[in-house]
């Protein structure tokens, strides 16, 4: 989904500059990472360029120049792009998404077959992702409370007569259960096959219409289908009358928000303080809600960064 999901365009003479970049020193070439931490004072922002990256990315800058950094925030086109800008030092901090990012790194030093190693469990995700980053000379910071992950949603009206709250009561009440997702959901170990397994849901069909999408949604919303995979800060479910169903067995790997800094320009304890105050404070109910207000109420995404990072004393009023 995250590859999905970043998608918009760069300026082209970024693109190219980039693109210039990923063709330098194998990995194996470079050398152990042995240089301290670095601070360089000016820091550029990276954005995937969709709605939650760019709050995040905008957050991430204010919090840095109230430490007395100076930052810029660049929308780059997806993880294939900014990540070697990240290694490079074109980027020095981004917001990514711990599992996602373990399994993108994963794939990225052994190959596209290698064993996932995200996992539902957190500690062994941060374990293996900053295992993997390090090598690259990159610092994966501590994550927060946030979580963007794949959720499932329902009818409020058809939770409320089969009293669902959770997956686990989805399974037991031994409805049959037409899920809108993307087609690749009859393969993917968290989505139909996770389902069936972990919590002995009896799903019919997978209805093709995408992750999250409005005509899902609308499916869910006038009976045609049952269920949505959405993501847990999908912003929107409300307009649909949905709501999600808890993962209660943790079928979901831990794709908590994570910062990742290019460690020998942005890999300082002021660094990570900074962006610490917001992994206590962001939770995913916080997250969904600053997408709805960019999606659904068309605040700028600046001044709804602004907003909740003054509402949250982290910043002063007046910036």
């Amino acid at each position: 989904m995250r590859a999905v999901r970043a998608a918009v365009a760069a300026p082209v003479a970024f693109v190219l500059t980039l693109t210039a970049c990923a063709t330098g020193p194998a990995l194996e070439e470079r050398g152990e990472v042995t240089a301290p931490p670095g601070d360089s004072r000016r820091l550029t922002v990276g954005s995937a360029g969709f709605t939650e990256s760019d709050l995040l990315a905008r957050m991430y800058a204010l919090l840095l120049d109230r430490a007395g950094y100076e930052t810029t925030i660049l929308s780059v086109t997806n993880r294939e792009i900014y990540e070697p800008a990240l290694e490079s030092g074109q980027i020095d901090v981004v917001p990514e998404y711990a599992a996602t990012f373990a399994d993108w790194l994963n794939s990225k030093a052994n190959g596209a077959d290698a064993a996932p190693v995200g996992s539902p469990d957190l500690g062994a995700t941060m374990t293996a992702l900053r295992a993997l980053a390090a090598p690259r000379g990159l610092a994966v910071l501590d994550a927060g409370r946030a979580v963007d992950q794949n959720a499932f949603a329902v009818a409020a009206s058809y939770a409320a007569k089969h009293r669902l709250k959770t997956l686990s009561d989805l399974g037991r009440s031994g409805q049959p259960v037409r899920l809108a997702a993307g087609d690749e959901c009859v393969r993917r170990p968290y989505c139909e096959p996770g389902l069936k397994k972990t919590y002995g849901i009896d799903i019919t069909a997978v209805d093709p219409k995408g992750v999250g999408t409005t005509p899902a949604k609308q499916a869910v919303q006038n009976g045609q289908d049952q269920m949505v995979l959405t993501t847990t800060t999908d912003a929107t479910l409300d307009d649909f009358g949905l709501v999600l169903l808890k993962d209660d067995k943790k079928l979901q790997n831990a794709d908590h928000i994570v910062p990742v800094v290019n460690r020998s320009r942005a890999g300082s304890a002021g660094v990570k303080r900074a962006l610490d105050k917001l992994n206590t404070v962001l939770t995913t109910n916080d997250l969904a809600s600053l997408n709805k207000q960019v999606d659904s109420w068309r605040r700028l995404p600046e001044d709804v960064a602004r907003s909740y990072l003054e509402s949250r004393k982290l910043i002063p009023a007046d910036g």
